[in-house]
């Protein structure tokens, strides 16, 4: 009954849809079902569990804070970072729908709203260029600089800015939304100049200082012959520079900038011509050059002989690398076991001997941050890369890793010990939005999805053992819908689009220009000349009402209770009774019927219906969590970590009524039509 999207499949051949090949598995899942390796549907199964109310496992809704009405980086972390959410941003865009793409928008916003302009002072006293964004951004505070170590000699940040430009840029080509388009487009130009503001015109290269890199401050820099820092080449840069221009000149395109989208092509094609500059013989990148003409990440090197995991995995994934490179550097990647001890991938193989602090200290250890830590963020973008490349084993084996802190409530970052261990363990449980990274690059990773102003081209990547899948939710395009499936293996072979042959399609692409594609599409590939079921499908998301209020839907109080008292204490608090559980400033009832006359007035799929269906949402997982306890059917935690796994779920569910309260309330005399009709629901809903 409360599931998100309920599916009306009409079968005209029901024997030929359902038909399963000799020895072949069939999987149903709440969201991916079909036929083949049945382990590997699960795993994307769980993956996609992970994005929603769960009785089982965290989901990313509990990383929400009604102090921006956003994500928030974790409990323990009251910001937004840019390097941190790079992975799990970029892969979630195409599947986040509201109430996800209003939360990321408004932390994105944190960046922006103290977008640097040559006067306004950040932390530190920081005077941020005009066009910087930052490490970490809060509503009072900015980060123009990464704010650890040896910040005297830290530069701006300049790959984070590219970073935020691709996460913006990429999220704004998804929904195509005129209005915030004409927003943000200004703001992206003006990072996008910055960044302009380091090439080298001799070479087509980017300069850097200590820290100016994405995985900040792992890189120094130049290390001058006096002892003193200053700015190399920096690869990373230049890589993520690219990607950014990628989608910023297709955002100009949509906004028929013609001749900017002309002007930042030309900058890309000069970053690009720079890159060889950086390569090695063997076809992967360094990290860095300095402007002597030393090299930092020739594996095997007397100096600084180390492998850089970050630009490189990054390469592949957003395209910077040709398909010929993809596969030589993914070729480096797996001849050397050290980067994947664990099966996820390290920042650099071996230690780094050329950072400006002391690797002796713990944090600075090879293996533990960032010297040779696992980041999820940067996993986000390896698994692309494995999918790309079909190298779906070691998709598995990511996922598969991550799952292991998802199932202890640990889901932390980094990951220390080489992503052995949480970076946290004293907490009685971890959540961290980079660990999202995985969960979300499995789900993109099958179809990649490049956005473009005039179209979507999809590029699958099934896994070899699944002969059926089928995504059941959809991918946005603009104001559209997509409902994705594929039926057999190997390349495209034909397609239909809501039972309707479609002809723009090559063995490795589909194409969707946006003007021809329908509102509601149900995508139908056909692989390796698989016949395609001859089936009606008709994917309607139908959301039924919640329960009136008074029904026992809306009890939690046991929950509730067995969460504030424990004998040995939670959150590092002595033992004893527990009191600091916030106190809800409206039943959830309410919000129950808020969501039922929203739909009603046909706006069941605005942001506010979205958001309050997310809140109530919570009651059916924390019914059915409690359910599965009293069944030992819940892997259970020890004592401490029991209880403050139980209680996320309620102060999750808390924050987000009290989010939507603080928004709706504000509404009031806004002169917003929509708004205006928003609150009045709301004042009736409080009248009842």
């Amino acid at each position: 009954m409360r599931s998100l999207y309920a599916f009306v499949i009409l079968l005209f051949l029901a024997a030929l849809a359902h038909a399963h090949p000799a020895g072949a598995q069939a999987f149903e899942g709440r969201y991916f079902s079909g036929e083949g390796d049945a382990e590997y549907l699960q795993l994307l199964d769980t993956a996609a569990r992970l994005f929603h109310p769960d009785p089982e496992y965290q989901n990313i809704s509990m990383l929400y804070t009604p102090v921006w009405n956003g994500f928030v980086e974790g409990p323990t972390w009251g910001a937004w970072w840019i390097q941190n959410s790079y992975g799990p941003t970029y892969c979630s865009l195409p599947f986040f729908v509201e109430p996800y793409t209003t939360f990321v928008q408004n932390a994105q916003d944190l960046w922006f709203s103290h977008i640097g302009d040559g006067k306004t002072v950040g932390e530190k006293g920081w005077v941020g260029p005009d066009g910087c964004l930052c490490d970490a951004a809060a509503p009072t505070l900015v980060y123009y600089k990464q704010g650890d170590g040896r910040i005297d000699i830290h530069d701006w940040g300049m790959e984070f800015t590219a970073a935020g430009v691709v996460m913006q840029s990429e999220l704004l080509l998804i929904s195509r939304d005129p209005d915030a388009i004409r927003h943000y487009l200004p703001l992206l130009e003006r990072s996008a100049n910055f960044i302009e503001t380091r090439r080298d015109p001799s070479n087509n290269l980017f300069l850097a200082g200590a820290a100016g890199n994405l995985l900040a401050p792992s890189y120094a820099g130049w290390h001058k012959p006096d002892g003193t820092y200053d700015k190399a080449y920096l690869t990373g840069l230049s890589v993520t520079y690219i990607a950014a221009l990628d989608r910023l000149i297709e955002l100009e395109k949509l906004a028929g900038n013609t001749d900017k989208a002309a002007l930042y092509t030309e900058r890309r094609e000069l970053a690009k011509q720079g890159l060889p500059l950086l390569t090695t013989e063997e076809g992967y990148f360094i990290k860095s050059m300095d402007p002597d003409g030393t090299k930092h990440g020739v594996y095997g090197s007397e100096k600084h002989g180390y492998f850089d995991a970050v630009c490189n995995h990054d390469a592949i994934a957003f395209r910077v690398a040709d398909d010929a490179q993809a596969r030589r550097i993914y070729e480096k990647i797996a001849s050397l076991p050290g980067l994947r001890p664990h099966g996820v991938i390290i920042t650099n193989y071996p230690g780094l001997d050329d950072t400006y602090a002391n690797t002796e200290e713990w944090l600075w250890s090879f293996g533990t941050w960032v010297n040779g830590g696992h980041w999820t963020t940067c996993e986000a973008r390896m698994v692309l890369g494995y999918y790309r490349l079909g190298q779906y084993d070691d998709a598995r084996r990511s996922m598969e890793h991550i799952l292991g802190f998802a199932r202890q409530f640990r889901m932390d970052n980094p990951l220390v010990e080489f992503g052995a261990q949480p970076y946290q363990p004293k907490e009685p449980i971890n959540c961290v939005y980079d660990n999202w990274g995985t969960p979300a690059a499995m789900i993109r990773g099958l179809f990649e999805y490049l956005y473009r102003a005039d179209a979507l081209t999809l590029l699958p990547h099934i896994p070899a053992g699944i002969t059926r899948l089928e995504q059941r939710f959809p991918i946005r395009f603009g104001t559209k819908r997509l409902f994705l499936s594929t039926h057999g293996n190997g390349p495209v072979t034909a397609v239909r689009v809501n039972n309707e042959p479609w002809e723009w399609f090559d063995g490795e692409s589909i194409t969707l220009p946006y003007d021809r594609v329908p509102q509601l599409a149900v995508i139908q590939i056909a692989l390796g000349g698989a016949a395609l079921p001859e089936q009606a499908m008709n994917v309607e998301e139908q959301q039924e009402p919640f329960p009136e209020a008074g029904d026992s839907f809306w009890d939690i109080s046991s929950f509730i209770a067995a969460t504030t008292e424990t004998s040995s204490g939670c959150s590092g608090e002595e033992g004893g009774k527990q009191t600091h559980l916030p106190v809800l400033q409206v039943p959830f009832a309410q919000l129950g019927m808020f969501y039922n006359r929203l739909a009603e007035a046909g706006l069941a799929s605005c942001y506010e219906a979205r958001h309050a269906r997310l809140a109530c949402a919570y009651m059916n997982a924390i019914h059915t969590r409690a359910k599965m306890k009293s069944e030992d059917k819940i892997n259970m935690l020890p004592e401490v970590s029991q209880y403050a796994a139980d209680r996320s779920y309620v102060e999750t569910a808390v924050k987000l009524a009290d989010g939507l309260v603080q928004t709706v309330t504000a509404y009031e005399g806004s002169g917003d039509p929509h708004k205006e009709k928003v609150f009045a629901i709301w004042k009736n809903v409080g009248k009842s």
